[in-house]
């Protein structure tokens, strides 16, 4: 009887002990693949981070370097070339009267680049301005204040663009307006969320309490509180701005036909894409993609250093 007992408790003790030695393989298991997965989030978002930040210093680069080196009139008309497609003289082809796609895409990139940063430097200071005030401000003007905000943002963006824009002859500037006065909605919000929160912050309170007036606490602790947040949408609304002076060159409300303008190229390519050729609408609309993607994919890093705990998405 004594020998069955002792045989009984050595077999439970070896079950404990097997048991044991389970649940520490797999939580050793389970530790290893957060790990792995982790090391492949991290190496998954530096690819992101490094891609985005090749195609955005290429775009640059292009921009800066291709006008002046190539000696080419990206308004040359030469109707015995028109529809070539891409080859070693003209890497994406020809239009329909036979101007270099490349170039005419780099003028375009120019064109779109200018109105998405000068915009999106605008609205981001008038977003800032508003959101600020009303935060500050509080009470009635708060709320008068985000009541406005609401109203333009009910009226879609593209529609209240066309309409400003209809006002003047077309140009350049007429779209850099369009853009900013309709996409300062968004960052009066988030300015306006963020003050709010740092006027809860201790210090806030003591600077107060120490006699401090509303205009020394908004410029010396509340301002710089919200700049990070303040850039941050000021690049997301880049891929906006581009975005949208696309669609209103594509429109006709935009730049003038003779100039170059991705949306222009897209629009007068339409032709050509029903006739099988494909390419002068192809490379148009990839210098549209690609570099609003770029743009997005270093606001998304930007974002995520901000804020660890949110992972980036893009915000378009």
């Amino acid at each position: 009887m004594a020998e069955t007992t002792v045989t009984t408790e050595a077999t439970e003790t070896a079950e404990k002990a097997r048991a044991a030695g389970t649940g520490a393989e797999a939580t050793e298991a389970a530790g290893t693949g957060w790990r792995v997965r982790g090391v492949r989030r991290r190496s998954t978002r530096t690819w992101r981070v490094g891609s985005s930040a090749v195609l955005v210093a290429a775009m640059v680069l292009a921009v800066l370097l291709v006008p002046p080196l190539v000696q080419l009139d990206e308004q040359a008309v030469d109707l015995a070339a028109k529809l070539q497609p891409p080859s070693l003289a003209h890497p994406f082809g020809t239009d329909d009267v036979g101007r270099d796609l490349l170039l005419r895409c780099v003028y375009g990139l120019r064109v779109s680049l200018l109105v998405g940063v000068v915009a999106a430097v605008v609205a981001t200071v008038i977003g800032t301005a508003v959101g600020a005030a009303a935060a500050a401000a509080g009470g009635r003007v708060d709320r008068c204040v985000m009541r406005l905000v609401d109203l333009f943002s009910s009226v879609p963006h593209l529609l209240l663009g066309i309409f400003i824009v209809a006002m003047f002859r077309p140009g350049v500037w007429p779209v850099v307006v369009s853009v900013a006065l309709t996409h300062w909605l968004s960052t009066a919000r988030i300015v306006r969320a963020e003050v709010l929160s740092l006027r809860s912050r201790p210090y806030i309170d003591a600077a107060v309490s120490g006699g401090a007036s509303r205009w020394r606490v908004a410029v010396r602790h509340l301002l710089p509180g919200v700049l990070p947040q303040a850039g941050l949408a000021a690049v997301l609304m880049v891929p906006h701005a581009i975005w949208h002076e696309s669609a209103l060159s594509f429109l006709g409300l935009g730049l003038p036909t003779h100039e170059a303008s991705l949306g222009t190229l897209v629009q007068s390519a339409r032709g050509s894409l029903l006739a099988g050729d494909w390419w002068p609408t192809l490379f148009p609309g990839l210098f549209i993609i690609v570099p609003t993607l770029a743009i997005a994919g270093l606001a998304g890093a930007w974002r995520e250093r901000l804020n660890p705990r949110r992972r980036s998405e893009l915000m378009l």
